[in-house]
């Protein structure tokens, strides 16, 4: 099992959000988070005053799959996150031990069902 970690674009969630729904993958945790990069800082003029904020707001995206899904999720990721411009965010893909689903006590990857499309 692997989990994927992407900190992208706000405006780039919600097509990777229906992509990743379309191909089966509608689990997902998301948090809004601010980090600093390549990407300058966005300078505002305040009552005479310049502040220069360095922290720029991103969507946190994560996503835990079977170890063959991975590909698939860090395409679709990719291909509505890049536009080829600094601060287009990073993508992070690292173990995971183990899972449980609290409900029943299942562990392992039955925890990580694909799910078919819905037609609603």
């Amino acid at each position: 099992m692997k989990m994927v970690v992407a900190y992208i674009r706000h405006e780039a969630f919600e097509p990777i959000r229906e992509d990743l729904l379309h191909l089966g993958f509608p689990s997902l945790s998301i948090s809004e988070v601010k980090g600093s990069g390549r990407q300058k800082g966005i300078t505002e003029h305040y009552r005479g005053a310049s502040v220069t904020n360095y922290l720029r707001p991103k969507i946190k995206l994560e996503c835990t799959v079977s170890d063959g899904d991975v590909q698939t999720i860090v395409d679709a990721i990719l291909k509505h996150a890049r536009t080829g411009n600094v601060g287009d965010g990073k993508i992070f893909v690292m173990p995971v031990e183990q899972s449980y689903r609290i409900r029943t006590g299942e562990s392992g990857e039955e925890t990580l069902q694909v799910h078919a499309e819905s037609d609603a």
